[in-house]
């Protein structure tokens, strides 16, 4: 891995002094220096340094971003409570998710979302997965000079985390990337270091005549994190006294010290079409594209422990052992693409899935207690073929869209159907409505999985029917007023681990449908140099009980002032935020399968978690500095993530993110 960035950094320099030397100047009459592209593909000129000095910036709106979707927006140097939100290890907005005690770790789901649309069993050690970079998370650009953001972010004990981007043009229609993302964070609790890399390079190309597109992205991630069970009993009797013995938390006793698990992921993605008729003027109103896109993913997720525990039952070998899962997929479609004026965007596409999932090791043991020993499946391995069509319009004032598939050929049975009609009331009033009918398998490692620990082996693929999901959605967006959603889920066969008879974690499927309802609203009031931005959000659960636990009520509030200072050269925005859900039977954290499971015995939440911020932005520079929940001290210890884990102590927090302009 070195070597290879090494390279990619020795091209990029090239490719860095090529963009450099076609910069706009003002050197000559028109502010730009003439190109020919016949004779000089990548537009590389030479200019003087004079001409350089110049130079000046073009708008930060010129500096687009392109997401797999298509959607365009644009680089964001400012600084708003948003960004706040999303300063954070996932960099993303975490409402509704609890972090656990460490950066790096996994996070417990509060607020739940039956939008999946994939129409095959989805992924394994989805506790890993939240760090875990998808097609989606990569983004594509569109540039008038190179680009870098460097971020940082300090740690708990002995670690930072930095995540650093650069981009540039080589030419107005080829434009690479190249990021890493490296934590490393040792802890406040014994054996919690994690240590995780995330490196993407992509890139995007169209030909002069604009008929071929190509956008493309090679991604390795690995994600490790040290397991230690959570508190014994006695631990969680010593952190729950709050006496001042306990405060240093690397003195509370662990179920083990000798764990750790790993997801580690290698991606390689092509989206690319090519133009058949295009749209050159008002007399053809018309366009038709084919396109292909191939995705080829080998995952891998282990579980390593230097002796067994009994706290999982019992085990095969009680010395040090290594439970490995292999999964790699790769998907081919092709799809055609008819675009018309009146008529609207029609998709038609065929898609193929090879999936390999299993193990090498072979499991025969006595499951019906028989006597009779039998060999169990160790591997799940085939191709899916699926196809589906999608639309999109806009009739009357309404913006139309939809999109269909399902399973034709395959072991898989699955289906997916989405309409979504969406109307704007205003220019800043938006109200649209949804529907979504899903049907898959249940998750890979509810299939089958197997472990040196007894109690988790099972193969399950001839017994769990296709789970199937339906949901209806309504969103309300007007910021002058409040952004309401709201959604009504009915998950019949629904999938999740739970606890058996013994207390060892199991798979399970209910055979009574699940109803889930969620109501969200958020408000930010502004006052002067003051502002209050609230969200909350109520849950309810009927049909199977004791099967999906939420607690019926989420909330987020901030309250902050903002200002300009130093003939406004400073902005500064600081204040708190509060964090708040009701008492439930929060789920569990199981290190084996790294996945959370349904418990039905501890209720958990009720305490406030508050965060003092300051973070001020200078030119293109934003710091972050957060005192972490410092009302720690004095509204009681009870406080955790899951069961046995307990949440973050007081804590400053300091960081940056630095956009750079060449």
């Amino acid at each position: 891995m070195r070597g290879v960035l090494i390279l990619l950094f020795c091209l990029l320099q090239t490719m860095l002094f090529a963009q450099i030397s076609r910069i706009p100047t003002k050197g000559s009459s028109t502010g730009i220096i003439q190109q020919d592209d016949n004779n000089d593909p990548l537009n590389a000129r030479e200019v003087s340094s004079t001409n350089i000095k110049k130079f000046e910036r073009p708008p930060v709106e010129d500096y687009k971003i392109i997401s797999i979707a298509r959607d365009t927006t644009h680089v964001d140097t400012t600084l708003n409570i948003k960004k706040d939100y999303k300063f954070n290890y996932l960099r993303k907005d975490r409402y509704g998710l609890l972090p656990f005690a460490n950066t790096g770790q996994t996070n417990n789901t509060l607020i739940y979302n039956f939008n999946n649309r994939r129409t095959t069993p989805g992924y394994i050690a989805q506790a890993r997965h939240f760090a875990y970079m998808e097609v989606e998370d990569i983004n594509y650009y569109h540039l008038p000079t190179p680009l870098t953001e460097l971020f940082y972010r300090s740690a708990f004990e002995q670690g930072q985390q930095l995540d650093a981007f650069f981009t540039l043009n080589i030419h107005p229609r080829l434009n690479m990337s190249i990021a890493y993302k490296g934590v490393r964070s040792l802890g406040k609790y014994q054996n919690a270091l994690t240590s995780s890399g995330n490196f993407r390079f992509a890139g995007s190309y169209r030909t002069k005549n604009d008929r071929y597109h190509i956008r493309a992205h090679w991604v390795a991630q690995d994600l490790l994190n040290q397991e230690n069970g959570g508190l014994t009993e006695q631990g969680i009797e010593q952190f729950n006294s709050g006496e001042g013995d306990f405060s240093d938390r690397s003195r509370l006793p662990v179920n083990f010290e000798d764990a750790e698990n790993i997801l580690d992921g290698t991606r390689i993605y092509v989206n690319h079409h090519y133009n058949l008729v295009q749209k050159k003027d008002s007399l053809k109103d018309y366009s038709l594209r084919v396109g292909h896109i191939f995705n080829s993913e080998n995952k891998f997720y282990t579980y390593r422990q230097d002796a067994a525990n009994a706290i999982f039952g019992d085990a095969f070998s009680q010395t040090s052992f290594s439970d490995r899962t292999d999964h790699e997929e790769t998907y081919n479609e092709i799809n055609a693409v008819y675009e018309d004026k009146k008529l609207g965007q029609l998709k038609f596409q065929a898609n193929a899935l090879y999936y390999d999932y299993g193990y090498n090791a072979v499991l025969i043991q006595d499951a019906d207690g028989d006597g009779v020993s039998e060999r169990v499946p160790n591997r799940l391995q085939g191709t899916n073929i699926a196809v589906g069509g999608a639309y999109k319009n806009r009739i009357g004032g309404f913006d139309i869209e939809g999109e269909a598939q399902v399973n034709v050929v395959g072991d898989f049975d699955g289906y997916n159907i989405y309409g979504e009609a969406g109307y704007s009331i205003a220019d800043d009033k938006r109200f649209s409505v949804s529907i979504l009918s899903n049907a898959r398998q249940a998750s890979f490692n509810h299939l089958l999985f197997q472990s040196n620990y007894l109690n988790y082996n099972w193969s399950n693929q001839d017994n769990y029917a296709t789970v199937k999901t339906n949901t209806l959605a309504a969103q309300l967006d007007a910021k002058s007023l409040v952004n309401l959603e709201a959604s009504a889920s009915t998950i019949k066969d629904y999938a999740y681990f739970g606890l058996g008879e013994d207390g060892l974690v199991e798979s399970r499927q209910s055979g009574e449908a699940v109803n889930h309802l969620k109501i969200s609203a958020n408000r930010d009031i502004k006052f002067g140099k003051f502002n209050l931005d609230l969200t909350a959000t109520y849950q309810n659960v009927t049909g199977a009980e004791g099967v999906l636990n939420v607690p019926d009520v989420v909330g987020r509030g901030s309250f902050y002032f903002t200002d300009r200072l130093f003939k406004k050269a400073l902005f500064l925005q600081t204040g708190i935020t509060a964090n708040y859900f009701t008492k439930y039977n929060l789920n569990g954290y199981d290190p084996i399968l790294a996945e959370f499971y349904v418990q039905n015995t501890e209720e958990l939440g009720n305490f406030p978690l508050l965060d003092f911020f300051i973070n001020m932005k200078v030119r293109q520079t934003r710091i972050f500095i957060k005192a972490e929940h410092f009302n720690s001290s004095f509204t009681g210890s009870d406080f955790y993530s899951a069961p046995g884990y307990p949440y973050r102590d007081f804590n400053i927090r300091f960081g940056i993110v630095w956009n750079f302009f060449l």
